[in-house]
């Protein structure tokens, strides 16, 4: 028995949604039509659309822009959104998207559309949900003595949450009303701040009734996403008494029962962890060489002459990220080419291109689209992309199959009767999907999977058989 291999083709499936609409009785319900949801947050679409038969279903999208003459841009291609967006839809009547790590400049009219496979047949609910991202502010009304505290969003929060209180850091009250009234402290030191029952560690910034410089601690990045292997900056400003004397200062991670370790004694940042400042009351933490395992919450905390303060506020999340390259067919021959993360960076980075490792001028946006990542026979070339000022961090290259090879089992002469295992194995970045097996002047395929077992072998399965990954 004679064997070969023969040439390589990538192959990439894009998930996609396939339902049966009719020529009537189509609709798209949105429940509830607007929504106002804290940042940083998570919040769902909820979403149910009804067809009758007739017509397939060629795509499904949510969008929030429509140009004139033009098909709406899918938001789940949309980089803005990368890592953040996630349809939960049945495949039959349920469109539910959900959106995490909400940021205010989500804030828009939602709309699920509808395209089939004959003219005409596009459908598009209206009105969508219209989705108001807020953050939480506290505002100080009242005289000297008679205080209200007042928990502020710029739209109604829905779902009628508990507020939830809290002085100096440390839990004081809830209630349904955004408003606070009991007893409020005329204490310089105190500050208060508030968040909302679930999303205990959304605080608002916390605030000092009386005057400006009570005992605080606000950070510049509620949550931060950076490149593993590269630098970041995570800073914040604090204010005290100008006759309280600060002792110390540090910054951490881990706390147990009010026990704190400083991190710059900790053997996990050995040579990684630097403290900065530029004024009496700032302080930022660097954190080099960043590794996956850095991904938590830091905290800083200031020693006066009478307390320790800032380990009871929520400091900053820092979410560390690599870089993939992710493949999905496009027009007819292309693929469209994505720099994925698990995070969206902070600061809306410029990204690099590279194929075979050269850098490529155009394009610098998060995706790419290209008609050559795969060629019928061969494929030599490969694409990787990166960050600009993070040159040195590329992602791993994508490349169609190569090196495709066939191993027999058992090898040696073959006799009638007997069994054969052929294997196929082959390079490829994303991994091989997808092995067919086919039979010299056979024109259907033989079989699927990377390995085909012959059984009962007869004269008539004399022949040379090859793969294709």
């Amino acid at each position: 028995m004679a064997l070969r291999t023969a040439g390589s083709v990538l192959v990439v499936f894009l998930w996609s949604v396939t339902v049966v609409l009719g020529q009537d009785g189509w609709s798209v319900t949105y429940t509830p039509q607007s929504i106002c949801a804290l940042k940083w947050s998570t919040v769902d679409l909820t979403c149910s659309y009804t067809y009758p038969s007739g017509y397939t279903v060629t795509t499904t999208l949510w969008f929030t822009k429509w140009g004139t003459g033009v098909e709406p841009k899918d938001l789940g291609q949309d980089p803005e959104y990368a890592g953040r967006l996630v349809y939960n839809g049945d495949k039959k009547n349920d469109c539910t998207m959900t959106i995490t790590d909400l940021r205010e400049r989500d804030s828009a009219t939602y709309k699920f559309r509808l395209l089939t496979d004959q003219e005409g047949g596009k459908y598009t609910g209206e009105p969508g949900v219209t989705l108001s991202v807020t953050g939480l502010q506290v505002k100080v009304t009242g005289g000297h003595q008679d205080k209200t505290l007042t928990c502020s969003t710029t739209c109604t929060l829905t779902d009628n949450p508990t507020y939830i209180w809290y002085k100096n850091g440390q839990h004081l009250d809830e209630s349904t009303s955004p408003q606070y009234k009991d007893s409020v402290s005329s204490n310089y030191e105190d500050s208060y701040s508030c968040a909302v029952k679930g999303h205990e560690n959304l605080h608002s910034p916390a605030v000092c009734v009386q005057g400006e410089s009570c005992m605080n601690v606000t950070y510049t990045h509620q949550s931060i996403c950076a490149l593993k292997g590269s630098t970041v900056d995570i800073s914040c400003f604090y204010t005290h008494h100008s006759w309280h004397n600060v002792a110390e200062v540090s910054w951490f991670n881990k706390w147990e029962s009010g026990v704190t370790k400083d991190l710059s004694l900790n053997p996990e940042y050995a040579d990684r962890v630097e403290y900065h400042r530029q004024t009496e009351k700032d302080s930022t933490l660097r954190i080099t060489d960043l590794r996956e395992s850095d991904s938590t919450e830091y905290k800083f905390r200031f020693t006066t002459d009478d307390a320790r303060w800032g380990s009871s506020f929520p400091g900053t999340t820092l979410t560390v990220t690599g870089l993939q390259v992710k493949v999905t067919p496009a027009a007819e021959g292309q693929k469209t080419l994505t720099c994925i993360t698990t995070c969206t960076l902070t600061d809306n980075p410029t990204y690099i291109w590279y194929k075979n490792g050269q850098r490529l001028d155009e394009p610098t946006s998060q995706q790419y689209s290209s008609n050559t990542l795969v060629v019928l026979g061969h494929s030599v070339d490969s694409y990787s992309c990166a960050v600009e000022h993070h040159e040195d961090l590329h992602s791993p290259a994508v490349y169609a199959p190569k090196n495709t090879s066939v191993s027999v089992s058992p090898s040696g002469e073959i006799v009638e009767g007997s069994s054969v295992t052929l294997t196929c194995s082959s390079d490829a970045n994303p991994p091989v999907d997808k092995y067919t097996w086919y039979k010299k002047n056979v024109t259907s395929p033989k079989a699927s999977g990377q390995s085909y077992i012959i059984t009962n072998i007869i004269s008539e399965d004399r022949g040379e058989y090859y793969c294709e990954a």
